[in-house]
């Protein structure tokens, strides 16, 4: 049998170390699916999104930091991929595309299907080409994988499907470079930060450019003496095993991190690119460290900033600070986060035997029963709030969300991408309703490879995180009730296990049985729709909006006990 651009496509990928790809077959794809089937090598996904197909890779890549695939056929095929390879590449997740093509005679004629996925994918990806010759494909297909994998991020290549299956004279197989350089500011940089932080209080603030520098940043902390604040991207690198953790800041955040950012003098930023300008101090000297110096500066003000990967920065300055002795400032955020998370612990007992239930004696028993090397997947929204506040970070521990795309239904998908790699270990989604609702299709996915996924369901029957934002606003909520199934009902239609509870009582037999079982399990948790999260810094505005949006309410016959769950939840972190 010839040899053909789609079996060089797989033998590369299969020379890359790509162990499987996820994604929904079409005619266009046949040759590349048909390469698949004969080499044995490579595990074809079937999810039943392609949007499904483009989290779970991302998710991959992110655990094991090798380049993770997806595929779509030509047109709608690939147009889904778009919001999970956004997600994937503003995670700096290592992510090639393959983006199927209609014929490449009819390229240009309104052709059925037709779309130009070389030019729609540019702004989610470092590299986006289309193969139009066989001759093309070694160099292209090798670019791309290297874009993704040196720039952590996507890479699309698009083919035509009469292409992938035309015969190819050249048997090059390409490799790919895996190893990173050591990345650190000059000299007299470092030595300029070392000045900078030898001088005042200082608060270290990291962010997922940390993976891998938790010694790093622990050394550093002790030689300052300075609390070490992180987002929650940054959580599941630097707050285990840190007793210089003063948890979160923004709108997910907890502890005392807010306060030690604006009372310090020099606020050191570690490979952060933390969105929220509003959260950020502006009186502090402020100094960023990032691998990619087009981000310094950009989230707030600047007087130091360093090109540098923060493992290689702070070996590089270490030997530069002079050790401090004097903990005041460190020792008095430290027992501000204690207060903080004392109160958080407690506000779980006291609302324990609540009901209906509240999501923080679910996400906090979540997190007593999941194991020390569980995989965690949070929804945007609500559930990325128990997720940070209840969660606790370990070594072996991952907390995987849409962080910086912030789309919806990201959880289950990103669960599939994680137990797939990962078979032995713990993965736990936590799903909103509506995100649940909105992906619901993938439940057949997990039943279809039997992935033992824990699926916890926060069904509040509401859109909560959109609540609380017209709420603060001063508006009363529209538009955000949803009319649920029986969740577990519907696992136990398609062959898995359901659980439901809505009495507070069966909430921690049931997570231990799930946490327990086999297989895969969806413990339907029906939750308090009026709880409502606050951030760590509550505004003057946001009080008075929910005020109005409260009077409103009232005036409509709706308010019922909803402000003084507020209020609770309100004092419960401040």
């Amino acid at each position: 049998m010839s040899y053909t651009v789609a079996q060089q496509l797989v033998d590369t990928l299969i020379k890359a170390g790509v162990q499987r790809i996820y994604g929904i077959v079409g005619d266009s794809l046949n040759p590349v699916t048909d390469a698949l089937r004969r080499s044995k090598k490579i595990q074809w996904v079937h999810v039943r999104h392609e949007e499904t197909a483009a989290f779970a890779a991302g998710a991959e890549a992110q655990l094991t930091g090798r380049l993770a695939v997806c595929a779509g056929s030509c047109g709608p095929g690939n147009l889904h991929l778009i919001n999970g390879l956004f997600d994937a590449h503003r995670s700096l997740a290592p992510v090639l595309a393959l983006a199927a093509h209609i014929p490449s005679s009819e390229v240009g004629t309104g052709y059925f299907q037709e779309t130009h996925p070389d030019q729609l994918f540019r702004e989610c990806s470092h590299y986006c080409e289309l193969i139009a010759n066989p001759k093309q494909m070694p160099r292209v297909l090798q670019s791309a994988m290297q874009h993704a994998v040196s720039k952590q991020g996507v890479s699309l290549v698009a083919l035509s499907g009469d292409v992938a299956g035309m015969e190819t004279s050249s048997h090059i197989v390409p490799g790919i470079a895996t190893e990173e350089p050591v990345v650190r500011p000059a000299d007299g940089d470092l030595s300029r930060l070392a000045d900078l932080l030898n001088k005042g209080r200082v608060t270290i603030f990291c962010g997922a450019g940390c993976a891998g520098a938790h010694a790093e940043v622990v050394a550093l902390a002790e030689k300052l003496k300075a609390p070490v604040g992180y987002s929650f991207r940054g959580k599941e690198w630097v707050e285990y095993d840190n007793p210089y953790a003063v948890g979160m800041t923004g709108l997910l955040g907890w502890g005392s991190a807010y306060q030690a950012m604006h009372g310090c003098e020099v606020l050191l930023l570690l490979g952060t690119d933390f969105p929220y300008e509003a959260f950020m101090p502006t009186a502090p000297t402020i100094v960023q460290v990032d691998i990619r110096p087009e981000r310094l500066g950009r989230r707030s003000k600047l007087d130091l900033g360093l090109c540098g990967d923060v493992g290689d920065t702070i070996r590089a300055l270490l030997p530069l600070l002079k050790g401090k002795s004097d903990r005041t400032f460190l020792d008095t955020m430290l027992e501000h986060r204690k207060t903080a998370e004392h109160k958080l612990r407690a506000y779980v007992d006291q609302v324990s035997t609540r009901r209906p239930i509240h999501p923080e004696s679910v996400a906090a028993t979540v997190d007593e029963f999941a194991g020390e090397d569980a995989v965690f997947t949070v929804d945007t929204g609500m559930c990325a709030v128990w997720g940070a506040r209840y969660l606790h970070a370990a070594k072996a521990r991952r907390i995987l969300g849409s962080f910086n795309h912030g789309s919806m239904a990201n959880a289950l998908p990103q669960a599939i991408g994680a137990q797939a790699a990962f078979p032995q270990r713990p993965v736990i989604s936590f799903s909103g309703d509506g995100g649940l609702a909105m992906m619901m299709g993938e439940l057949l996915t997990v039943a279809q490879y039997k992935l033992p996924v824990k699926i916890v369901v926060f069904n509040n029957g509401r859109l909560g995180m959109v609540q609380l934002e017209m709420e603060a606003a001063g508006l009363p909520h529209y538009g955000c009730d949803l009319v649920n199934p029986n969740f577990a009902a519907l696992a136990q239609a398609i062959g898995l296990t359901g659980i439901r509870v809505e009495d507070p009582q069966e909430v921690r037999p049931a997570i231990e049985k799930a946490m327990a079982a086999s297989g895969p399990v969806v413990v339907d948790v029906v939750t308090d729709p009026d709880v409502l999260s606050m951030p760590p810094k509550a505004t003057i505005q946001q009080a008075e909006g929910f005020a109005l949006a409260m009077t409103r309410m009232t005036f409509a016959g709706e308010a019922k006990d909803v402000l003084e769950t507020v209020m609770a939840n309100w004092k419960a972190i401040t």
